[in-house]
């Protein structure tokens, strides 16, 4: 990792930004025991390094809360996947709100898969993008079966939609790098090699 490089720590413990702190302490317990050196079947001295500067970090309100604000930050920044001057003009600018709205909901889905849903408001922010750029994207996606809008104005997305996001053949989420490469019905052959 580059020195100065943002640590994602909710990543690193694999939960919610918005996990209580018993909740941050129970899964630290976990891993901490799984991967602790002392552990022969499972241990692994980096991973429980990372998991410990992590808990560190979530563990203490004040410096979670100063965390927080540069995570919010950061995640913002990702997902923003074009400049807003271009927002709302063609159709390459679609096929990327469509791609990034599949990815958000993708993302959720798997990382909290009690509470899949996201609001239009999440998006906004998230992508970088106003509301009123994003209603056409949100309909094809509803109309192509990819995603569905609950009666709470919540969006999720669909098991079409889930084989349509691994089938990209790139990773989903903050962590990707390649922003180029788009899918099937979302704007490129999927049967690229």
């Amino acid at each position: 990792m580059q020195p100065g490089a943002f640590v994602d720590h909710y990543e690193t413990l694999q939960i919610s930004p918005n996990a209580e702190p018993e909740t941050i302490h129970r899964v630290y317990r976990i891993l901490a025991q799984r991967y602790h050196p002392d552990n022969s079947e499972t241990g692994d001295a980096e991973i429980f390094r990372r998991i410990s500067d992590a808990y560190r970090a979530l563990s203490e309100p004040e410096q979670r809360a100063a965390y927080d604000v540069d995570h919010r930050e950061t995640r913002r920044l990702h997902w923003k996947i074009f400049d807003q001057s271009n927002s709302s003009q063609g159709i390459e600018a679609e096929r990327r709100k469509r791609n990034g709205l599949l990815k958000l909901l993708y993302r959720k889905r798997v990382g909290e898969p009690d509470q899949p849903q996201m609001t239009l408001k999440e998006f906004e922010d998230l992508l970088g993008v106003p509301k009123e750029h994003l209603e056409f994207s949100l309909w094809y996606l509803k109309e192509s079966g990819c995603a569905q809008r609950s009666d709470n104005g919540r969006h999720s997305i669909t098991l079409k939609g889930v084989e349509l996001a691994e089938a990209m053949g790139e990773t989903i989420g903050p962590r990707s790098t390649d922003r180029h490469a788009e899918p099937g019905i979302l704007g490129v052959d999927t049967n690229a090699a």
